[in-house]
């Protein structure tokens, strides 16, 4: 059974204590493709070690994320184009599978909501551009996310929503962009609320992922996540659409095939 976490910051310093550990307690329980999102410049030599590490493994994405978008924001985006332009060429075997994560996020702060809205559409013109999926991050805005989608709409417009947890309603305007949905932890929990009309939704259109080390499942919510918790969260999505995890096993990791194009 092959697993794919499409979206797992195993660079994370949660993991410097146990990285290597961690890492091969994944690939015992099946998490055999690691899909990594970038958050700012700061962290990209990291991402490159593991990467480095886990040749086979891991899979990079590059990007900024719409928490990290501040004053120097507009720097952070050229230094995202500039990595993408090296790793485009193609005396470089290596390369970026999306741009993610990118979004917007009102949770903590709206004070860059703007700048956010900027970064967002322009990543997604990067995305377009080099022919890339985008993965998106999305709290506490929606609409401000649909909004740009519906800006940017095209056919060549696709990617994943990372962290799914809006309603129906949510799940199939983001569908209805080219997006599937990334379901995670919050599928677990009592009050995530997703669990009650995900099988609704057809598998089709579903990847799992962790968020690593965020949002554990249950029943380690509250502690540091990791990857190989991946198969807590396929145990769910096997009893909310009564089919054998190795199913939803094949299923979800052909859909993250389509959408990374490995």
């Amino acid at each position: 059974m092959i697993l794919t976490d499409t979206h797992t910051h195993i660079y994370s310093e949660a993991f410097d204590e146990d990285q290597d550990e961690m890492m091969q307690r994944a690939i015992k329980n099946g998490v055999t493709r690691f899909f990594v999102p970038a958050i700012d410049s700061t962290y990209t030599n990291a991402m490159y070690a593991i990467e480095a590490k886990y040749p086979e493994h891991v899979f990079l994405m590059m990007g900024l994320h719409p928490t990290h978008v501040k004053e120097n924001y507009k720097e952070e985006l050229v230094f995202v184009e500039n990595e993408l332009k090296k790793r485009s060429n193609k005396e470089n075997n290596k390369s970026f599978y999306a741009i993610g994560e990118i979004g917007i996020d009102l949770y903590w702060d709206k004070t860059f909501l703007k700048a956010q809205q900027e970064a967002f559409k322009y990543q997604i013109q990067l995305a377009k551009k080099y022919k890339l999926p985008i993965v998106i991050h999305c709290r506490e805005a929606f609409e401000e996310i649909f909004e740009v989608l519906e800006s940017e709409k095209s056919d060549d417009l696709f990617g994943i929503f990372h962290c799914f947890t809006g309603t129906i309603d949510d799940a199939n305007r983001a569908i209805g962009y080219n997006m599937k949905l990334g379901i995670g932890g919050v599928v677990t929990f009592k009050n995530g609320k997703i669990d009650q009309f995900l099988n609704q939704i057809s598998l089709d259109h579903i990847v799992l992922e962790t968020d690593a080390p965020y949002l554990a499942p249950t029943p380690y919510r509250g502690k540091r996540n990791e990857s190989s918790y991946l198969l807590n969260i396929l145990e769910k999505l096997s009893d909310i659409y009564q089919k054998p995890i190795e199913e939803i096993a094949a299923i979800t990791t052909k859909n993250s095939s389509d959408i990374f194009g490995i």
